[in-house]
């Protein structure tokens, strides 16, 4: 049995990956063995007595799959969640929501002449007391 080490370390650096990913036909161990340059090696592995394997596939099927549910809804109950309700979605970023929301209306009922520029104020005034 020929010590290939080397030339598989050779071939993992030649093919720019891990040793791992490099097979050595063991019919040609000997031939193999002589190689002792990367172009020895580059050249068995064009012949295809080094082999290079593919990548492993990580499927992401199921990830999809569970995003897609969560987007519906699903696994979202009292057991799936981490973070107090505060942390979560604070309710100051709900306040200022709410109050854009609100103030963006009072705009276009003012510029389109609904409403006027005294109930304007005071809806204004309103929308600010209303949770205090």
């Amino acid at each position: 049995m020929v010590n290939l080490r080397s030339q598989k370390r050779l071939a993992a650096s030649v093919a720019s990956v891990g040793q791992r990913k490099i097979w050595l036909d063991p019919s040609e161990q000997a031939e193999i063995g002589n190689a002792n340059s990367r172009l020895h090696v580059k050249k068995l592995i064009k012949d295809g007595r080094i082999i290079v394997k593919p990548n492993v596939i990580h499927s992401r099927a199921r990830t999809r799959a569970l995003l897609a549910a969560k987007r519906k809804g699903r696994h979202t109950g009292v057991g799936k969640r981490q973070g107090t309700a505060e942390a979560r979605m604070p309710t100051k970023v709900q306040w200022m929501r709410r109050q854009r929301v609100l103030r963006r209306l009072l705009r276009k009922y003012r510029e389109g002449g609904k409403i006027d520029k005294h109930l304007c104020v005071s809806s204004f005034i309103h929308s600010i007391f209303q949770d205090i």
